[in-house]
């Protein structure tokens, strides 16, 4: 298993989003005398000092992009979404991981995002408030071993034929068994697949040979959209 180190693409082993996202979870915000409330919605989102690209920076220099292999990741990628709320005063407070993926993923980008730098407030009605932020952080993780063919690695869309190529290295296309935890997975000779996922989310393709007693032979882990 080998993981590359983090580039500034679109092909990058471990990616970023161009900045952090709106948080979906809802809290009472009906108030502004209340200090404590925390906005879901604001008219001026928080931002961090320097911009995205400011942000994308620091995620892209504190994050560990070992962690997964480090931990037995199978390959695959793993979108990891991290909450947070950035208090009036800039701070940020209440970081905790969305997703479960595991492998310590999930943690590394908890540890990163707590000890960031302050940032810029949100505001509503001309005053300072509590809001949240969503970041999702992607891993991707590759296997030495397993060569994946398809329009985007490792990512399979709801609603459509995902035509994927599978190769294992010293194994024939026709030894090699198949199977998914969503969906369904249909074999077209050669290597060559065709992939239906009914929901957003993961989907884990397990790999086995078929002509030495189903003996495993790794997993793939596919980010559903």
């Amino acid at each position: 298993m080998n993981l590359r180190f983090i580039t500034i693409s679109l092909l990058t082993i471990v990616s970023f989003s161009a900045c952090a996202q709106t948080g979906s979870t809802k809290l009472s915000n009906d108030s502004l005398n209340n200090d404590e409330s925390v906005f879901e919605k604001v008219e001026i989102e928080a931002a961090f000092t320097g911009g995205a690209s400011a942000w994308f920076k620091y995620l892209q220099s504190k994050l560990n992009p070992n962690v997964p292999v480090n931990n037995g990741a199978p390959a695959g990628c793993y979108t990891v979404y991290v909450q947070f709320v950035v208090n009036k005063d800039g701070n940020i407070q209440n970081v905790k991981p969305l997703t479960h993926h595991g492998y310590g993923m999930e943690q590394e980008v908890v540890r990163i995002i707590k000890m960031g730098p302050k940032w810029e407030p949100a505001m509503q009605k001309g005053r300072k408030v509590n809001a949240y932020r969503k970041q999702p952080v992607t891993f991707m993780v590759e296997d030495d071993n397993i060569e994946i063919t398809s329009k985007d690695k490792y990512i399979l869309y709801t609603g459509i034929e995902n035509a994927v190529t599978i190769k294992v290295k010293k194994v024939k296309a026709d030894d090699l068994g198949v199977t998914i935890s969503q969906g369904s997975i249909t074999s077209k000779g050669d290597g060559r697949y065709v992939i239906k996922v009914n929901k957003t989310g993961t989907a884990v393709i397990t790999l086995f040979n078929a002509k030495r007693g189903s003996k495993e032979l790794g997993a793939v882990t596919f980010d559903v959209k």
